[in-house]
C-alpha cells in the first residue's frame, strides 16, 4: 500500500498526467477509426517513447490500449464498422440505436460500462499479480516450459476457427524468433549474411507490417462503402434520446457488473483474447434477459455488456504478463518491447526488483481511466466526427506514421524493408484465416521457449520418465494434451454444424426453386 500512495505521488505531476491525457486521447482517435485498434496505436507509439522517463513511457501506451478499447465502440455504433473485432458485439446493437437516432446515448452508453469495466479490472490486476508472481518464483525451467508449451497451444487452438491453422502460425512465430546469433554456440541462424538480423528480427517494425499496415491495404478496398455508411447517421431532438436515463441504468449495472467478471477472468486467461469476452458477455446478457427477441433491434444492455467485458480485458490481460512474463494478448506481447526498452523485465523477479516502478504504473492505469471518462465525454461529439473522414485520407496518414515508427526502431531502413515483409505476411494471414494474434505471442514467446526447452533437457537428462520429479510441468502437460483433444472435437462439432446449416439452406434454396 505504500508502494501504491508514492505511485500516485509520482503520476499526479503535471508532466506524467500530461503524457496519460496525450495516450488515452490518441487511443480514443485510434479506436474511432475502422481498423485502426489499441495492438496498432501501442506498436507504432514505442518507437515514440524513447526520450520519455519509463513512467510515463508506459503509462502512454496503456492510456492508448485504454482509450482505443473504448474507442472503438464509436465507429461500431455509428457505422456499423467495429474499430476492433472485439467491438463487433457493440454494433449488433449500437448501430440500430444510431439508426433510430439514439447514437449519443448508446455512446454515452458505451463510455460509461468502458470505463467501469476497465477500472474494476484494473483493481483485479492489483489484486492478483503480486500474489501469483511469488508463487512465480517456486517454477523452475522445466515448469516455466510446460507452461509456455500450454499458453501456445492453448492460444493457438482458440485464436481462430481452425486449431491446426493457429498451431501453424505460432510455430512460424517461434521460428522467426529463432533468427539471428545462436546464444549458446554463437553460431548466427537464418541470417543469410545480413548484419542487421544478427541481433535477431525486432518485434516493433513486425508488429507494425502485420497489425498496422496490412489492415490499411485492407481497409483501402472498403472505402467507398465506410464512406457511404457514415453519411446515414443523424441524432434525435429529443433529450431522453440523446442521454441514459435512470430507468436504463438500473437496467444496465448488473450488465455492467457480469460484464466485467467476464472480462477480467477471461483476460488472466492466455490467448481468449477481449472479442471472447465481449461475445461471451453479450450472450450472457441475452440469455438472462427477459425480452432475449428484442437483442440485435436496439437494446442498450447490448452495449453496455459488450463494452464493460471489452475493456476489462485489457487491464486482466497484464496479470500473467506482469506475474509470470507470459503475454496474453497481442497488446501484452507488444508492450514487452516498451518495457525491455525501458530497463524493465516483466516476471516475478520485477516484484522484487522494481515494486515502486510497478506501483507507479498501477497508480497511472487507475489515472487513465478516469481520464478516459473526462476525454470520451467532453470530447464524444468530435470523436464521433471522425468516422466521417475519408478512408483514403486517413490511409496515407497512417502509413507515414508506420514509416516514422519502423524506423526509429533501429535509425536503419532496413526495418521498413521488415515492416513491408511482414505486412504482406499479414495480408496473407488475413486472407487465409491464419491467425496473426498467435504469430506474434509465439515470436514473443519463441526465445523463452527455446532456452527452456534446452534447461529441461539438461535437468531431466534427456529422460521423459523424470517429469514424476515435476508435478507442475507434468499437471501442464497433460492439460495441453487435454486442450488439444478439447478444442479438435469443439472444432468439428462447430464444423459439422456450419455444414447441416449450409446444407438446410441449400435445400430450402432449391425447394423455392423448384416451386
Amino acid at each position: 500500500m505504500d508502494h501504491l500512495i508514492i505511485g500516485f505521488q509520482n503520476v499526479l505531476t503535471p508532466s506524467t498526467l500530461f503524457w496519460v491525457t496525450v495516450g488515452v486521447t490518441l487511443g480514443y482517435v485510434l479506436g474511432a477509426l475502422p481498423g485502426l485498434g489499441k495492438a496498432t496505436g501501442v506498436a507504432v507509439a514505442i518507437p515514440m517513447t524513447f526520450y520519455l522517463p519509463p513512467v510515463a513511457a508506459i503509462a502512454l501506451l496503456i492510456g492508448i490500449a485504454k482509450g482505443s478499447a473504448a474507442g472503438s465502440a464509436v465507429s461500431a455504433i455509428l457505422l456499423n464498422t467495429p474499430g476492433e473485432p472485439s467491438s463487433a458485439p457493440t454494433a449488433l446493437d449500437g448501430y440500430p440505436l444510431a439508426r433510430q437516432g439514439k447514437a449519443q446515448k448508446a455512446l454515452k452508453m458505451g463510455l460509461f460500462a468502458s470505463v467501469i469495466g476497465d477500472f474494476l479490472s484494473t483493481l483485479v490486476l492489483i489484486a492478483l499479480a503480486a500474489p501469483l508472481a511469488s508463487y512465480a518464483l517456486l517454477i523452475g525451467p522445466v515448469e516455466l516450459c510446460a507452461i509456455l508449451l500450454f499458453s501456445l497451444t492453448f492460444i493457438g487452438g482458440l485464436a481462430g476457427r481452425s486449431m491446426l491453422k493457429g498451431l501453424i502460425a505460432a510455430a512460424f512465430g517461434v521460428f522467426f524468433a529463432t533468427v539471428g546469433i545462436e546464444t549458446e554456440t554463437f553460431i548466427p541462424r537464418l541470417t543469410f549474411g545480413l548484419l542487421e538480423l544478427d541481433d535477431g528480427i525486432s518485434l516493433v517494425p513486425m508488429a507494425i507490417g502485420v497489425l498496422a499496415v496490412a489492415e490499411m491495404v485492407i481497409q483501402g478496398g472498403n472505402a467507398q462503402t465506410l464512406d457511404r455508411e457514415a453519411a446515414q447517421i443523424d441524432d434525435s431532438a429529443r433529450p431522453e434520446d440523446r442521454r441514459v436515463t435512470l430507468a436504463e441504468w438500473r437496467r444496465c449495472l448488473p450488465v455492467i457488473g457480469r460484464g466485467t467478471l467476464i472480462g477480467a477472468v477471461v483476460g488472466i486467461l492466455p490467448g481468449l483474447g477481449a472479442s471472447v469476452g465481449s461475445f461471451l458477455s453479450y450472450g450472457a446478457t441475452q440469455r438472462a434477459s427477459k425480452t432475449p427477441e428484442k437483442f440485435g433491434t436496439g437494446m442498450i444492455e447490448g452495449v453496455a455488456a459488450a463494452e464493460s467485458a471489452d475493456n476489462a480485458v485489457v487491464p486482466s490481460s497484464f496479470v500473467p504478463l506482469f506475474a509470470l512474463g507470459i503475454p496474453g494478448s497481442v497488446i501484452a506481447a507488444i508492450l514487452i518491447a516498451a518495457l525491455v526498452l525501458h530497463g524493465l523485465t516483466p516476471g516475478p523477479m520485477m516484484f522484487l526488483e522494481q515494486p515502486q516502478m510497478i506501483a507507479d504504473l498501477y497508480a497511472a492505469m487507475l489515472c487513465a481511466s478516469v481520464i478516459l471518462l473526462i476525454v470520451g465525454y467532453v470530447g464524444q461529439r468530435v470523436f464521433a466526427q471522425i468516422i466521417r473522414v475519408p478512408i483514403r485520407l486517413i490511409i496515407p496518414v497512417v502509413l507515414f506514421l508506420c514509416c516514422i515508427g519502423a524506423y526509429m526502431t533501429t535509425n536503419s531502413l532496413f526495418s521498413i524493408y521488415l515492416m513491408l515483409g511482414f505486412a504482406l505476411l499479414g495480408f496473407f494471414a488475413r486472407k487465409l484465416e491464419f491467425s496473426f494474434v498467435t504469430f506474434l505471442i509465439g515470436f514473443v514467446i519463441g526465445p523463452n521457449l527455446e532456452l527452456t526447452f534446452r534447461q529441461s533437457l539438461q535437468i531431466l537428462d534427456h529422460d521423459p520418465a523424470r517429469l514424476v520429479g515435476h508435478p507442475i510441468a507434468l499437471l501442464f502437460g497433460l492439460l495441453t494434451i487435454a486442450t488439444v483433444v478439447w478444442i479438435s472435437r469443439s472444432n468439428n462439432r462447430l464444423s459439422a454444424r456450419r455444414a447441416a446449416a449450409q446444407s438446410a439452406g441449400t435445400d430450402q434454396t432449391a425447394e423455392h426453386s423448384h416451386i
